[in-house]
């Protein structure tokens, strides 16, 4: 079971936990995040949230909710690396719960989320906060475990926060990272859409990297 915190209210149906550590990611997500990418961090909060619940996890409902709130801060035409944007996410999220006084095993927790939330061969394997957070985002984008939600659930979460065109919208943000900062793109999955929509792009095979190490052998 998770742990209850001890202010709560229904969002869509769902219980989760009403403290003002997440009341502030929700309200920092608005700022940060378009009306669709806003509606994505809160849809997949919600199914990360009752995954664990439905699944009684043990795990930190407030760490789940700030991971999956911010995990898409820097998912935007906006963005200019220098490094890949799961990472200059994490980065900022982190920071945003160390200034709301989260503990550092808890800052890390969330530093994980955000940063595996797209590489789900090793968040759905790390602590139950971090595959939680996993598992709620790859619900939502790629329907990852979309059975294991009841429909009436489903549907009562998308009615009061759709899509909007997530699909396209964040097709878009991806084949911007692609063509604007390919080299964060070279060992992630924004790399196929590099490979399938953008002209151009071209990123360099791992093979020749291991030929080309600088070692006599």
């Amino acid at each position: 079971m998770s742990e209850i915190q001890k202010d709560r209210k229904t969002l869509a149906g769902v219980a989760v936990p009403d403290t003002e550590l997440v009341a502030s990611a929700l309200a920092h997500a608005r700022r940060a995040c378009e009306p669709y990418l806003y509606n994505h961090v809160v849809r997949s909060w919600l199914f990360a949230a009752r995954l664990g619940q439905l699944r009684n996890i043990h795990h930190d409902e407030e760490v789940v909710a700030v991971g999956t709130l911010l995990h898409d801060v820097t998912l935007n035409e906006r963005f200019n690396g220098p490094r890949r944007f799961e990472v200059e996410g994490a980065d900022l999220a982190r920071s945003f719960a160390r200034e709301s006084g989260v503990d550092e095993r808890r800052a890390q927790l969330i530093w994980d989320s955000v940063a595996l939330n797209s590489t789900p061969s090793i968040g759905l394997y790390k602590e139950a906060e971090v595959a939680l957070c996993t598992a709620g985002i790859c619900l939502d984008v790629v329907g990852l475990q979309y059975d294991a939600l009841p429909p009436d659930e489903v549907q009562q979460i998308l009615l009061a926060y759709p899509r909007l065109g997530m699909k396209r919208l964040m097709t878009q943000c991806f084949c911007h990272i692609a063509r604007t900062r390919p080299e964060t793109t070279y060992d992630n999955f924004a790399r196929d859409f590099g490979e399938r929509l953008v002209a151009g792009y071209r990123a360099p095979s791992s093979v020749d990297s291991v030929e080309r190490a600088p070692f006599d052998e």
